[in-house]
């Protein structure tokens, strides 16, 4: 473990934590395999190189993973640590702002360390450049001085590996994705897999759940475990404060009425987004600033939160000259064109 003051002051590296299983509110992460569900594919693959690794006695090759956001990039970097037994760190690709920053986290690693780094295509240029031989060579070239008297020392590193997630797999360059020995995109999931799931969370958060309210929280969380985990803790919230020690069909309902999550998984905003493109603009082609401005939301998060999930149910598609919505999605915000 890092002890620097620098870190410790500026919350750049936060080595992973035990977490009490006293408390109900314990880590819904899985700490296995295992304990996944569904990803058979991405599993498979990371099992085998997770074996070979050890097999060879060397460092487990760089990961990247890249998708929407809330589908389990972060969990799979856990569960890599845990099932390689390997220390964790965990950083932000915003988080590391100068050059020292990044030296100050690799030069106190241990050997066979997984170093996460969280929005990685959010690192600055130079930043990414010192990653390129500490990718390939496990060093770390330092710049000391400046003009004609600046020199470069070149520090030996353990060997470590470094998983990368991104929500934006084009904004990262190519030198630096094409360091990573694997691309791992992580898709939606189905409602069967999210039932599944729900259960799992259910138990470890230790209430009951009917099979009905289950799949009901499933095919409304937009197919994304992070928003079905979400919705559960809301759910149980309320039954917690009911007195119920069993999850309902009518109580999910009730709880996401109130949230403004309708039918399909599409809240307030993604209603709003549909609306805004057909009654303002006629469903004529709309462009991300001007669907921004329009809905009072950042360009970012309606094309890495909104967009994503629209697309996928087959509601809006994105043309040449902007966004429109399909007639799918016309007929369920009731507007005929």
């Amino acid at each position: 473990m890092i002890k620097s003051t620098l870190e410790e002051k500026k919350g750049l590296l936060n080595p992973e934590k035990k977490v009490s299983e006293e408390g109900l509110e314990r880590s819904l992460r899985p700490s296995s395999f295992s304990e996944m569900i569904g990803r058979k594919k991405e599993k498979h693959n990371l099992s085998i190189m997770i074996e070979s690794a050890k097999k060879r006695k060397a460092s487990l090759d760089h990961i990247l993973f890249h998708g929407p956001p809330g589908l389990g990039k972060t969990s799979f970097a856990h569960v890599i640590a845990r099932e390689l037994n390997a220390p964790m760190y965990v950083t932000n690709g915003s988080a590391i702002e100068r050059s020292g920053d990044l030296a100050a986290i690799l030069t106190g690693l241990e050997p066979f360390s997984v170093v996460f780094i969280d929005e990685i295509h959010r690192l600055r240029i130079n930043i990414e450049e010192m990653l390129y031989p500490v990718m390939e060579d496990s060093a770390l070239d330092i710049v000391i001085g400046k003009g004609p008297s600046a020199k470069t020392i070149r520090l030996d590193l353990p060997q470590i590996t470094i998983i990368g997630a991104t929500t934006k797999m084009a904004s990262i360059s190519s030198p630096l994705r094409d360091r990573f020995g694997m691309h791992i995109r992580l898709d939606f999931y189905n409602d069967d897999e999210l039932f599944l799931m729900i259960n799992q969370k259910a138990k470890i958060l230790r209430i009951g759940i009917t099979e009905d309210a289950s799949y009901e929280i499933a095919k409304r969380s937009r197919m994304t475990a992070r928003i079905a985990i979400r919705i559960l803790k809301r759910v149980r919230d309320y039954a917690v404060v009911n007195n119920s020690v069993i999850i309902s069909t009518e109580m999910v309902r009730f709880v996401l009425d109130l949230m403004g999550i309708d039918q399909i998984g599409l809240d307030e905003t993604d209603r709003e987004i549909l609306k805004i493109i057909v009654s303002q603009f006629e469903n004529k082609p709309v462009g991300l600033n001007t669907l921004a401005v329009a809905t009072a939301e950042d360009e970012n998060t309606i094309e890495n939160v909104y967009e994503p999930f629209l697309i996928k149910k087959g509601l809006l598609k994105r043309t040449p000259r902007g966004r429109v919505v399909t007639a799918t999605g016309i007929e369920i915000i009731g507007k005929k064109i």
